[in-house]
């Protein structure tokens, strides 16, 4: 089953539909439904899918012309291409009369046993686009080579592409299409889980529990998710074995780089540059707190919430988890740990909220900026820290998010309002509370007598769909 995407579906049939020559970039980590995708929008199409090996420039060759005398035949060549020059002017001549999809997918395993390639693309883009509707789509996992090589200005492609698609994980709404029979409380675990990556997603089993299906995938030798992590790094870099010990480091507390550094054993200026790649993969963040524009205060977080639960909770167990008791393990993450985990999750979740609600046009005022805040409080002599501010200009929203068993009650608004006399350049001022287990009578009647309080609770997250 097909969900999400409505976004990248409709522009890439409005693209379709003028009939002309279009060029879109579609790029994404791994696992994030990009192959899915092209496939959904091509149903129905004459398409010409080509996937390219980690191969022989003469193997991809091949495998190229016979997908293209698979989808043109009877008309097409009998025997394969002698050149790529050869197969993709072919096809853009045939894309002059009808119109015709050329999905190219990893296009880096293709550039990289053919450095010519793009050439080729960017010589028959210039001499047969003004008379072809080919709709040439090239796609591939590696964002580095696609936003450098690809779509860098020093790429021969570079200024030829009409639309660029970067696919990211779901948001828990999204990933609530694919997490049928489930409450929404274990869809926002699931969520944390998996981090909204559709791939993880299509694994969970909707015949079992929460706690079965993250036993089954992460805490077993044959689960999907024991090694997915590491394997990952190894397909995506060189020395994963030092990028794995920076993720653990992050993990296990450091958010500093000097801080992170000296846990793995590295130099900072080398520290530096592995973290960028990081942050590149969609793996790492770099954070200010939200209403500085620079600040020394500036930390590094893991932004992928299956990086977060294996790293903290598979990583360290890996010896337990080998040896059979990896149903033990995962009780006690259950038991100790796992609502926390997902407490920081639903903070992300209430942010995701907020662009939703702004889109529907819910909330006070539309928001230039939203995010963490931590920092001094020179009246209490302590630090603060504030799980999402979203403001413009003079006005600003202070949210809170508690996912704990106890209903959120009074105590919680006044800490808020406290924290917001901090920031005197706000004079519009609106609080809003998302609560696990909803809120006490007493928060309630508050908020219900004044415009500037909202009480989220987990239901109403769910009610700001499309």
């Amino acid at each position: 089953m097909f969900v999400g995407r409505k976004m990248e579906m409709e522009a890439l049939g409005k693209s379709y539909a003028k009939d002309a020559f279009q060029f879109p970039v579609i790029y994404g980590r791994r696992r994030v439904g990009k192959s899915t995708l092209i496939n959904e929008f091509c149903r129905g199409k004459k398409t010409i899918y080509f996937v390219a090996v980690q191969s022989t420039a003469k193997e991809n060759l091949a495998i190229l012309s016979n997908r293209i005398i698979a989808a043109l035949a009877p008309d097409a060549p009998k025997n394969p291409f002698p050149t790529f020059r050869e197969a993709i002017e072919y096809v853009f001549d045939r894309a002059g009369t009808e119109r015709i999809i050329l999905a190219i997918d990893e296009y880096p395993y293709l550039a990289e046993s053919d450095l010519s390639v793009s050439s080729v693309l960017q010589a028959a883009i210039d001499k047969y686009q003004q008379d072809s509707k080919l709709f040439l789509i090239l796609c591939g996992s590696s964002m580095s080579f696609m936003e450098n090589q690809v779509m860098g200005h020093k790429s021969p492609l570079y200024g030829r592409r009409t639309s660029q698609f970067k696919l990211l994980p779901f948001d828990y709404l999204e990933s609530a299409e694919m997490l049928t029979g489930y409450t929404y409380e274990e869809i926002l675990t699931l969520y944390s889980v998996t981090g909204g990556v559709p791939e993880y997603l299509s694994r969970i089993d909707s015949t079992l529990s929460v706690q079965e299906n993250v036993r089954e995938l992460f805490f077993t030798t044959s689960g999907r998710m024991f090694e997915e992590p590491t394997n990952l790094l190894k397909q995506e870099l060189k020395m994963p074995e030092t990028y794995n010990a920076i993720i653990a480091a992050i993990a296990g507390g450091s958010s500093k780089l000097n801080e992170i550094a000296t846990k793995v054993g590295i130099e900072t200026s080398q520290g530096s540059k592995m973290l960028s790649t990081l942050i590149s993969l969609g793996i790492v963040r770099k954070e200010f707190p939200v209403t500085t524009v620079k600040s020394k205060k500036s930390i590094y977080v893991l932004s992928d919430w299956t990086f977060v639960f294996w790293y903290r909770f598979v990583l360290p167990e890996l010896s337990r988890i080998t040896a059979g008791f990896g149903g033990d393990v995962c009780d006690e993450v259950f038991t100790e740990y796992l609502s926390s985990h997902t407490g920081r999750a639903f903070e992300d979740c209430a942010v995701q909220y907020m662009w939703r609600a702004m889109k529907k046009k819910t909330l006070p005022f539309n928001f230039r900026k939203i995010g963490r805040w931590w920092g001094n409080n020179p009246l209490q002599h302590r630090e603060e820290e504030i799980d999402f501010i979203a403001y413009a200009g003079d006005n600003a929203v202070f949210g809170e998010c508690k996912w704990r068993s106890a209903p959120t009650g009074e105590d919680v608004l006044n800490e808020t309002i406290c924290k917001a006399k901090l920031f005197s350049s706000f004079t519009d001022v609106h609080y809003m509370l998302f609560s696990k287990s909803g809120f006490t009578e007493e928060l309630r009647n508050r908020a219900n007598s004044r415009r500037d309080i909202t009480l989220i609770g987990v239901g109403d997250l769910f009610s700001v769909g499309d």
